[in-house]
């Protein structure tokens, strides 16, 4: 990546010159571009799937491929830039795998020139097939995020059933120990005490968040359990977090 800013300032190479040299076979200068455009490749991909693409995702991997693709095809001559023609390549890639995973086989879709467009018919199989994709994949996500914070409980000898029966019953102290989890994830010490300790900092809490140190222990484990899904990857489980926190 340094190596192709670099070189841009040196000889303010364009980015179809770029290509163009790839093209002729330059391997390294082909890996420093896909390199660079991974966020691009991710926000084409991410548009299509409709929601947060990362390079964990098999979609980010098709994206990858069709932008591949997109350099070795790209014309100049053709007046499309080669983002707007890799954009339109990536998006149908991952269409074709998202009606492949769906066995939606009924449709086919091809790569065309920009001008020609799908027909209403197409378009519509199209976004059903993407819309029963990305229903079956967030039911997939979110299974697999409750199965591994299930495990990660386990570690704090904690359970859901436990959670469950010590969630606060009132709204404002479910919110008031949601903020309590959140002060302490907003702290490197705090955080690093939970993890190495597998227990609540209370005396460190009760000095920095207004709330009692009788609330605090009253609440511990749903503190702790709302604390390890703020710090850990778990999309679904902190989109509900959020949405309390927002209220």
């Amino acid at each position: 990546m340094f190596g192709l800013l670099f070189m841009a300032r040196k000889k303010k190479r364009s980015l179809e010159e770029t290509v163009h040299l790839v093209q002729q076979g330059d391997h390294t200068l082909q890996n420093e571009l896909i390199e660079t455009y991974k966020p691009f490749i991710a926000k084409s991909v991410s548009s299509v799937c409709k929601r947060y693409i990362t390079e964990a995702d098999d979609e980010f991997s098709i994206g990858l491929i069709a932008f591949n693709e997109a350099i070795q095809k790209y014309n100049s001559t053709k007046g499309s830039s080669l983002l707007s023609f890799a954009d339109v390549l990536i998006k149908r890639r991952v269409i074709d795998y998202i009606r492949s995973q769906s066995k939606h086989k009924n449709v086919s879709l091809h790569i065309h020139d920009d001008s020609e467009e799908e027909s209403p018919q197409v378009s519509i199989e199209t976004q059903a097939s993407m819309d029963e994709y990305q229903k079956n994949s967030e039911a997939e996500h979110r299974k697999n995020e409750i199965i591994h914070f299930s495990q990660l409980l386990k570690e704090y000898e904690l359970s859901f059933d436990e959670l469950v029966k010590n969630s606060p019953k009132h709204a404002d102290a479910r919110l008031n120990a949601m903020q309590v989890a959140l002060a302490l994830v907003e702290q490197e010490p705090l955080q690093q005490f939970l993890m190495e300790k597998k227990k609540l900092p209370i005396k460190q809490l009760e000095e920095t968040v207004k709330v009692s140190r009788k609330t605090i222990e009253r609440n511990r484990k749903y503190i702790m359990a709302i604390s390890l899904i703020l710090m850990g990857d778990y999309v679904y489980l902190r989109d509900y977090i959020k949405g309390v926190l927002e209220t």
